[in-house]
């Protein structure tokens, strides 16, 4: 993946193009609307190059935009803007309905088991990097993801054999 391969000799527009794809998904996982995520993937590229100074590692400058990214996903809903408008109807199109039916059963997941679903599945992440970037014990974040998956079934009805 893209995203493993930052390196610190990079400059900060190849990191940002390195890291992009990551740190969007994450942004439409959260925050469920295509506008919010651009919205928040800018947000967090121009705190990226304000603050590319203090970031040590590459390990760090990851940990650092998936951590930034969901908080400024939170910060959409925090919003007066967001409280004051209505959102639009803006589909994805995907290549078969069932890419579809687990995208939006994932999407209806509380926000603390979509986040460690998407993680885990979406950017590979393994336990022990989701529990040091949400900084949560290894222990809940296997619980998180138990729970979530639990609920895929339930909303899936056990249609498919990887959820």
């Amino acid at each position: 993946m893209a995203e493993d391969k930052l390196c610190m000799d990079m400059t900060d527009e190849e990191i940002i193009r390195a890291s992009f794809d990551m740190v969007y998904r994450l942004a439409l996982s959260q925050t469920k609307s295509i506008a919010n995520a651009e919205d928040v993937t800018q947000e967090v590229f121009l705190r990226f190059v304000e603050n590319r100074r203090k970031l040590k590692s590459s390990e760090h400058i990851k940990a650092w935009l998936i951590r930034v990214t969901i908080n400024c996903s939170k910060s959409v809903f925090n919003s007066s803007w967001f409280r004051k408008t209505v959102p639009l109807d803006n589909e994805i199109a995907f290549d078969t309905p069932e890419k579809s039916e687990v995208y939006y059963a994932v999407q209806s997941l509380p926000t603390k088991y979509r986040t460690v679903i998407h993680l885990f599945y979406y950017e590979d992440m393994s336990v022990k990097e989701i529990s040091d970037c949400l900084n949560m014990k290894d222990s809940t974040v296997k619980s998180h993801l138990f729970r979530g998956r639990e609920l895929l079934k339930k909303e899936l009805k056990g249609g498919y054999d990887f959820v």
